[in-house]
């Protein structure tokens, strides 16, 4: 299982599965982050978190936290 924490930044991954239950995932999908979407890495802060994604054309930055929530391709 991979997850968006793992993407090195300037590559693409495909949304495969939300973990996490109740007001986190959400959040999450209320982001645009849903099963399905091509999510891109743009850049990580200086010292690691958060990490900034191109989102069905806009721009979201993504605690760690929440980005090992995400299952990916």
């Amino acid at each position: 299982m991979k997850t968006l924490r793992e993407v090195k930044v300037g590559e693409t991954a495909k949304v495969v599965k939300l973990h996490g239950e109740g007001a986190v995932r959400r959040r999450i999908m209320d982001m645009g982050i849903t099963k399905g979407v091509e999510v891109y890495v743009r850049k990580l802060a200086p010292l690691g978190d958060p990490i900034e994604v191109n989102v069905r054309n806009y721009e979201l930055s993504i605690r760690k936290a929440d980005a090992e929530m995400i299952e990916v391709e």
